[in-house]
C-alpha cells in the first residue's frame, strides 16, 4: 500500500510539473505576442485610448518621465490624417508606431522627419503615439510641456499642373504680351 502511495504522489507531482510548465509556455507565449504589439513603455506611462476625431483635435501634457501619457488612435483603410507636434523644449519629440506592423521601430519621429505627419493608410491599423524627453543630451529639468494637433481632414496640397511649373521661370519681369510683338 505504501508504494502506491508513493506512485499516487509521484505522479501527482509530476503532472503539476508539467501543468506549471505548460500553463508558463502560454503565458509566456501570451505575453510575447502582446510585448510584440506594444513598444516598450517607460514605468509610470499611461496608455489614453483616442477616437478618430471629426474635427481638429488637440492634445496637451507633460513629457515627464514616470508620469506621461502615450496615445493609441485606430484609423480605417484610406483615412487621411495630418498629427503636428510642438514643444517650447528643443529636448521633446514624438515617436508614432504602427501596432499592426512587427517591427518594434517608429515609423515616424520628430526627431528626424520634422514635426508633421501627412499619412493616408492603407489598411485598417491602430498607431500608438508616444511623447517622450530625451534623455541622452544634457539638459535642465525633468521634462517639458507639447501640444499634439490631430487634423482628421487637412487641406489638400495645392499644386500646379506639371506644364505650368515647366513654363514658369523666374518672375523678375512679367511675361510680354504675344499680342504686342
Amino acid at each position: 500500500m505504501r508504494i502506491g502511495a508513493a506512485v499516487r504522489g509521484a505522479a501527482f507531482g509530476l503532472s503539476l510539473a508539467m501543468l506549471a510548465f505548460f500553463g508558463g509556455v502560454v503565458a509566456y507565449a501570451q505575453s510575447d505576442t502582446q510585448q510584440q504589439q506594444l513598444p516598450q513603455l517607460d514605468r509610470g506611462e499611461k496608455i489614453e485610448k483616442l477616437g478618430f476625431p471629426a474635427v481638429l483635435e488637440k492634445l496637451t501634457g507633460w513629457t515627464k518621465f514616470g508620469k506621461g501619457k502615450v496615445y493609441t488612435l485606430p484609423l480605417k483603410k484610406g483615412q487621411h490624417v495630418r498629427i503636428t507636434f510642438s514643444s517650447k523644449s528643443k529636448y521633446a519629440y514624438m515617436a508614432i508606431f504602427d501596432l499592426s506592423s512587427s517591427e518594434d521601430e517608429s515609423f515616424f519621429g520628430t526627431d528626424e522627419d520634422g514635426n508633421t505627419a501627412d499619412v493616408t493608410v492603407n489598411e485598417d491599423t491602430t498607431w500608438l503615439i508616444k511623447p517622450y524627453y530625451s534623455r541622452v543630451t544634457r539638459r535642465r529639468g525633468l521634462g517639458a510641456p507639447y501640444e499634439i494637433l490631430i487634423d482628421p481632414n487637412p487641406p489638400a496640397a495645392q499644386q500646379a499642373p506639371a506644364d505650368q511649373q515647366k513654363d514658369q521661370g523666374p518672375m523678375l519681369f512679367p511675361p510680354r504680351s504675344k499680342q504686342g510683338q
